[in-house]
């Protein structure tokens, strides 16, 4: 397959936020976008109804995909715009289509009230089987929520972006997961937030008195492990401005918080091959469904 940026389609608000988000990346990168649409065949008994048989249920679907993509086209003039409806369930075929391309893209309905992703069970079990990047949008993201406010103070997509944000566990820093990051702010021109959350010694568990100097000491360590790993990144990729955040306690805590001025987070998820459960890891989880902005997964070994 061809170099492409892919996009999940069903016409639900969350998806074509994903599409515009998308078509915005797309020209970032200089690829083509696809739209897929998967349609579900309606079961026997429905498909002989006399009102909504199978037969008009995919003509009116099949109407999805190619309207979304008129209008992206309209909206994003030079991104290559391509739609296709498939037929099949929506985490297979998913998963499928996203082998050998560069990207994935998914909507996510916002969690009323609050900050953050709802989750489906066809976006986790798709993040939990892709090894390609899938990046989460929620539904109602504009382009001006990745951008700086204007010297006014009003949203506006015209301003510089707003960084990067990888949460980066220093223990399993993989290349996979550095790099994405990296050129996701060297394609936006912003600087990259390097978090890493460490927790206190064990003998805090034990109620026995804490030591400042210690703990002083501790977080030293742990900033200069992650300048370490960051060290050869930074040469890499010189032009990127690096932020390193070494913070006392809970790593997705940390990431989520800096999440409210970001343009993208970026977060790990280790591909374990056992076929029972959605293996996306307790830190990722809790980022995906509690950050503001959106948010790319990025498997590796």
């Amino acid at each position: 397959m061809s170099r492409t940026v892919i996009v999940g389609l069903d016409g639900s608000s969350e998806s074509r936020a994903a599409a515009e988000w998308a078509a915005r990346e797309a020209k970032l990168r200089g690829l083509p976008l696809r739209l897929v649409h998967v349609w579900e065949p309606v079961p026997e008994p429905m498909a002989q109804a006399p009102i909504l048989g199978g037969e008009t249920q995919r003509h009116w679907s099949e109407r999805i995909p190619r309207e979304a993509a008129e209008g992206l086209r309209l909206r994003h003039p030079g991104v290559d715009v391509a739609a296709e409806q498939i037929s099949g369930r929506p985490m297979n075929v998913l998963a499928e289509v996203a082998k050998g391309a560069e990207l994935l893209v998914l909507g996510s309905r916002g969690l009323s009230g609050f900050g953050g992703f709802l989750v489906g069970s066809v976006a986790m079990v798709v993040i939990a089987h892709s090894e390609t990047p899938v990046v989460l949008v929620r539904s109602g993201e504009q382009a001006a929520d990745e951008h700086e406010n204007d010297p006014a103070g009003i949203p506006s997509a015209a301003t510089s972006y707003r960084p990067v944000v990888l949460g980066l566990d220093t223990d399993h820093a993989d290349d996979a997961v550095l790099a994405f990051a990296f050129e996701e702010a060297g394609r936006r021109g912003t600087a990259l937030k390097v978090v890493h959350g460490w927790n206190l010694p064990p003998y805090y568990g034990y109620g026995l008195p804490a030591d400042p100097g210690l703990d002083a000491e501790l977080g030293r360590q742990d900033a200069a492990e992650l300048a370490k790993v960051l060290r050869p990144w930074r040469r890499k990729y010189p032009d990127v401005e690096v932020v390193e955040e070494s913070r006392l306690g809970s790593p997705a805590l940390h990431v989520v918080d800096a999440s409210c001025e970001a343009s993208l987070v970026v977060v790990g998820r280790r591909i374990r091959r056992s076929p029972i459960g959605a293996h996306i890891g307790p830190v990722t989880h809790a980022v995906l469904h509690h950050a503001t902005a959106p948010v790319a997964i990025v498997a590796h070994h």
